[in-house]
């Protein structure tokens, strides 16, 4: 999940230097287009098993919608109707969502210790975000509330996957949910595939277009997937408090943009609400 959080944290800046060349919607298109065919090639070479039962095949593309389809959408088009700052604090809430419903559908029991957990990783999270500016008006209101479906969207998304056969790999699962979402995003993303003028479009737009297809859809959604069913969705999104520190240093490393002294103690309560959430998750093996 680490490995997740960098790949995720990285990805702000490789996606902001691409998106300079390629629009969010059809860039979100062809991202998914790629992702797929490379995962149903993947999943053709590795995997012989019987594909899963009707019911088992419903749930995945229901996830697929919710999870990529839906996700996407209400993350790209509030992304760009409100401030970066905006989004990335609102997705911040995803480990207390998570929680939430997993707890009220009763799929995972939420301890005090985790709860402290998921408490100071968001604390640290707003101190990350906070330091380059918040500012939630009218003329944001419309992201802003975008980013709340996408958070409840991807938080769905989590948590049913725990409702996944336990006889399907992870591997077929992270294909087919990506493989059902994909048409929704391509059908949004068509008219300004077609508007855009491809070979204008220069190399390291190209790589940031691989990176967030390969690393950031096929390799992360493939380790998410298998830490879900693995420990939970909320030990699962607690991670995702990690993501915003690599971002920075993504941003520092990419874009020049230096981070600040407050960033730093909003690192150490992220780590230590993760570290709380491993400790109750060490007590429960043993």
């Amino acid at each position: 999940m680490l490995l997740v959080c960098l790949i995720w944290g990285l990805n702000f800046s490789v996606t902001k230097l691409a998106l300079a060349q390629i629009p969010p919607l059809p860039f979100t298109a062809v991202r998914f287009i790629i992702s797929s065919l490379l995962l149903w090639l993947i999943l053709r070479l590795a995997e012989r098993r019987a594909a899963p039962s009707r019911e088992g095949l419903k749930t995945l593309v229901v996830l697929g919608v919710v999870g990529n389809t839906c996700y996407q959408l209400t993350f790209t088009l509030g992304l760009d109707r409100t401030a970066a700052s905006n989004s990335a604090l609102i997705l911040s809430t995803v480990p207390t969502v998570v929680a939430v419903f997993a707890g009220l559908l009763g799929l995972e029991r939420i301890t005090r210790r985790m709860w402290w957990g998921i408490g100071l990783g968001t604390l640290g999270v707003v101190l990350v975000i906070a330091t380059r500016g918040v500012g939630f008006e009218m003329s944001t209101l419309v992201g802003d509330l975008l980013t709340v479906l996408a958070v409840l969207f991807w938080a769905a998304y989590t948590v049913g996957l725990r409702r996944v056969p336990s006889g399907v790999s992870p591997l077929r699962v992270t294909t087919i949910t990506t493989i059902a979402g994909t048409p929704g995003l391509v059908l949004a993303g068509l008219p300004g595939m077609v508007r855009l003028d491809w070979g204008a479009v220069n190399l390291e737009a190209w790589a940031g277009l691989a990176y967030a297809a390969v690393l950031s859809l096929v390799v992360a959604y493939l380790i998410w997937n298998r830490s879900v069913k693995a420990v939970g969705g909320t030990r699962t999104a607690i991670y995702m408090c990690v993501t915003p520190l690599f971002a920075v240093v993504g941003a520092w490393i990419l874009l020049g943009e230096r981070p600040h002294p407050l960033q730093g103690v909003g690192a150490v309560l992220i780590v230590a609400g993760v570290l709380l959430t491993r400790v109750e998750e060490g007590n429960k093996v043993t």
